[in-house]
């Protein structure tokens, strides 16, 4: 069983998977917690850092890991769990922090490209030979396609999926009515909400639950890496750039004394080494060197920044997904049509 299968199975213990404390009281320990689909990439990324500070101070440190779906990892972290950095998919998350007076409120300006290492996108995986000829979004919201995707109330991933599909619509169908139906359309094609990314690739590839999977790039070429006989990507012709931005969590590393460290940590995932070890796990990294030489496994595809159809972050979490927005209107009023 190779490791991804491994995982897969763990998938229901826990949100949070956290790896076990260093065994040497001198060693130092950092935790970051991140979101679902990063597991792998930290994986490579912790001991690499361990090894570049080792060499370049001398010194020992072991980072630990979280991992769950974004929003919940945030809500943790601001209820108390002691992440020295957190390394999430979606500013909201990170605002979330910045508001309960967790990390800085300017925690954009801290490291480059608005604190984002990457930037990954929405695209979809389908069963071998794409037997429903599923090519774009509007062929997501078909009679007789089941669609697999996170709940946008408590996944990033979701909720770039449900941007991707709102922006789609605003570019080919027009008007936010239009796109309010088309979004509606595709989520009645929806037989569960996942809390997370890895839950929703797990019910797709194990549980074969839906016709296509709709996830971030890394995630669908990770299962097309690992199922390589049963599943194909496709990428629609236009999705959302998602860039997952990290912050060091300040409220903790001031009383654990990490803050260099931590600081550190992120700083490294914006060097050379770090981003090949990005690249290499089908992240899009920001390295235009390290990208160029990559190129072949990045195929080019038509993105849009979320600010292009909905201002701000900010306004888009207040519209869409506050409790009583948009999102739970679409869920409410198609649960009131199957009741009648």
């Amino acid at each position: 069983m190779t490791f991804f299968r491994k995982a897969l199975v763990g998938v229901g213990l826990g949100a949070l998977a956290v790896a076990p404390l260093a065994a040497h009281a001198d060693t130092t320990t950092l935790l970051n917690a991140s979101y679902d689909v990063s597991r792998e990439l930290y994986k490579e990324i912790n001991p690499a850092f361990s090894a570049h500070w080792k060499k370049a101070q001398g010194a020992d440190v072991t980072v630990n890991q979280s991992h769950g779906p974004s929003t919940k990892q945030a809500l943790a972290v601001a209820s108390g769990l002691d992440a020295d950095v957190v390394t999430l998919n979606q500013p909201t998350d990170l605002d979330h922090l910045a508001e309960k007076g967790v990390i800085a409120a300017d925690w954009k300006s801290k490291f480059p490209h608005d604190a984002a290492p990457y930037t990954s996108t929405s695209v979809f995986l389908v069963r071998k030979g794409n037997p429903k000829g599923i090519k774009d979004w509007n062929d997501l919201t078909k009679e007789g396609i089941s669609v697999v995707i996170p709940n946008p109330k408590t996944s990033g991933n979701g909720r770039y999926t449900y941007l991707a599909a709102w922006g789609y619509a605003l570019e080919n169908l027009k008007g936010d009515d239009k796109a309010r139906e088309f979004v509606g359309n595709l989520i009645a094609n929806v037989p569960i909400l996942d809390g997370g990314g890895r839950g929703a690739t797990t019910s797709f590839t194990q549980r074969d639950v839906g016709d296509a999977l709709v996830t971030f790039e890394n995630e669908a070429k990770l299962v097309a890496a690992e199922f390589g006989d049963q599943f194909d990507i496709v990428y629609p012709s236009l999705s959302i750039e998602a860039a997952p931005p990290v912050a060091v969590v300040e409220k903790v590393t001031a009383n654990r004394g990490t803050a260099a460290l931590a600081k550190a940590y992120l700083d490294y995932l914006f060097g050379d080494e770090a981003q090949a070890i990005i690249a290499k796990h089908n992240f899009r990294p920001r390295s235009e060197a390290v990208l160029a030489a990559n190129a072949a496994q990045f195929p080019p595809i038509k993105t849009f920044k979320l600010e292009q159809y909905f201002e701000s972050w900010a306004k888009a979490q207040e519209d869409h997904f506050k409790d009583g927005g948009i999102y739970d209107q679409i869920v409410e009023a198609q649960a009131q049509a199957k009741s009648n």
